[in-house]
């Protein structure tokens, strides 16, 4: 066990980031809103789940979380509510099917997986029934949790049009005001990409902080340091301690005993193998056994908290004054990527105040006065190579070329539809939905991660095509048409209710545009 016989200097900050792109009525299996409700059940429930107890045993400040807008919106939407609801009761009858089974090892899983899906489904009805927003802000205000949050539909910021980007970023956190009744002091950037000039934009909006990746400070992530004299202060991911969690080739969910991600039993659906080996081929697969885990999960958490401890007290060693370690991640990771992930969690967040380690928020880093000099960032990424290849390289270059076309139409024709300063233009609103949507900055990485790759560029295609097609009607003067065109796709596309194409034209008739890469840009 560590030793728990003094405390450690500076402060050790978990930050998580929850995000899906738009999934709601653009398929469901195998790719789609399978993935929302998969997420759903199994991190976004015992997250919250796990944060209520801890607010309930007088724990505060336990990490920043953040939730983009565009999740946001799905876990509010009455339609993926009453979808998740089937979806939890179809994962209950699988179960079923799979307990009365011959097998004795698929029958066992099914009897687990059955009482999985009854203690679900009864915090899904009792807690969720009203969305995410309530839980959200009961958390937020008990103090256990900061909430960070983020531009509407998650581009990559640094390819995006300057007037969309500012227009994206204060719409986003003008939905969290509308959704949870505050203001987030930070933010999570997608991707945690940056552009220099970017800290000016995000310093206009009200934006106290936000997350980088470790090699943007150069590895040095100690302290959070004020980008130029924006006074916008930037917080970077150490690696040394976040990759002991998961890195691009090792971590904890590897290990033997923990149940397997990617291997399904075909029959049922559900998963109930072991990892058993890395190079173990799925047909080879050693049937799940909770009893194996337990005691991993203890030595894991051991192993995570004594890296905390050490690097603490090295950081704070080297710089000569109380360090910060923060440690990021995607919240699906712990429970949908990681099955055990979620009691991982909750286990390291209770043993860190055992063993004297003070855990906080990034908001209360900056009022514990963690923060250095001013830095200037480079453009950068939390992605491969840390720079903008995943987004804007060889294999997605169709898509940068995409988003630049469906950017400069959208942007053309909101100005000529809303050149009087009239009254609400739903046609203009649905455009910029559509274009939001286009310009995310998951399609090129499904692209060139080759992570169903087909359907992220269907749907990049199919929001391109829709703001097209009403642009085109709206321009030609066909009015009935456009308004018409509008309202079938928002049917689909029915996110950000309170999102006003007159906001965007405020934006791009205050000032000149912005000096930037903007959507044709590149490293």
């Amino acid at each position: 066990m560590t030793n728990t016989s003094s405390s450690v200097p500076g402060q050790f900050t978990f930050v998580l980031h929850s995000h899906l792109p738009w999934l709601a009525n653009h398929g469901r299996w195998p790719v789609g809103e399978e993935w929302l409700y998969q997420s759903w059940a199994a991190s976004y429930l015992p997250l919250f789940d796990m944060l209520e107890r801890l607010a309930d045993d007088g724990f505060t400040d336990q990490l920043s979380l953040g939730i983009t807008p565009v999740l946001a919106a799905q876990l509010d939407d009455p339609h993926c509510a009453a979808s998740m609801y089937e979806w939890l009761a179809d994962w209950q009858l699988r179960a079923t099917e799979a307990a009365v089974s011959s097998d004795p090892d698929r029958a066992e899983a099914g009897s687990r997986e059955y009482l999985a899906a009854q203690r679900a489904l009864e915090t899904f009805e009792t807690k969720w029934r009203h969305g995410a927003s309530p839980l959200i802000r009961r958390v937020a205000s008990s103090g256990v949790v900061e909430i960070l949050g983020g531009p509407l539909a998650h581009p990559f910021a640094p390819l995006l049009d300057p007037r969309l980007r500012m227009f994206s970023l204060t719409e986003g956190l003008a939905d969290a005001r509308a959704r949870w009744g505050f203001d987030p002091a930070g933010i999570w950037a997608p991707e945690c990409a940056f552009d220099p000039g970017m800290e000016a934009e995000y310093a206009r909006a009200g934006v106290g902080h936000f997350m980088v990746d470790g090699p943007t400070l150069h590895g040095d992530t100690a302290l959070g340091r004020p980008v130029g004299d924006s006074g916008v202060i930037a917080y970077g991911r150490d690696l040394t301690v976040s990759y002991r969690v998961w890195s691009p080739k090792s971590g904890y969910p590897g290990h033997a005993a923990y149940r397997d991600f990617h291997t399904y039993d075909h029959e049922t659906g559900l998963k109930r193998f072991r990892v058993t080996g890395r190079s173990v081929p799925g047909d080879q697969k050693k049937p799940y056994d909770p009893s194996r885990v337990d005691a991993v999960i203890d030595r894991h958490v051991e192993d995570f908290i004594g890296h905390v401890r050490q690097r603490l007290i090295d950081e704070s060693a080297r710089i000569g004054r109380d360090a910060l370690v923060v440690a990021a991640f995607d919240t699906e990771l712990f429970g949908h990527w990681w099955h055990e992930g979620p009691v991982w969690l909750e286990r390291v967040l209770r043993r860190l105040r055992e063993v004297g380690v003070k855990v906080g928020t990034l908001a209360g880093a900056t009022r514990a006065g963690l923060v250095g000099e001013p830095v200037d960032l480079p453009a950068s990424s939390w992605g491969s190579g840390k720079d903008w290849r995943v987004w804007n390289g060889p294999q997605v270059e169709h898509l940068v070329t995409l988003n630049a076309e469906v950017t400069e139409t959208a942007l053309d024709a909101v100005a000529k539809l809303l050149s009087d300063r009239g009254q609400r233009n739903r046609v203009a609103d649905q455009i910029v939905r559509e274009t939001l949507m286009t310009v995310s900055s998951d399609w090129p990485f499904m692209v060139s991660k080759d992570t169903a790759a087909e359907y992220a560029v269907s749907r990049a295609h199919t929001h391109a095509h829709a703001t097209r097609e009403i642009c085109d009607a709206a321009l030609r003067g066909r009015d009935a048409v456009a308004e018409e065109l509008a309202r079938n796709w928002a049917r689909a596309d029915n996110l950000f209710p309170a999102l006003d194409a007159r906001r965007l034209y405020a934006i791009m008739t205050a000032e000149p545009r912005a000096k930037g890469h903007g959507a044709e840009g590149g490293m």
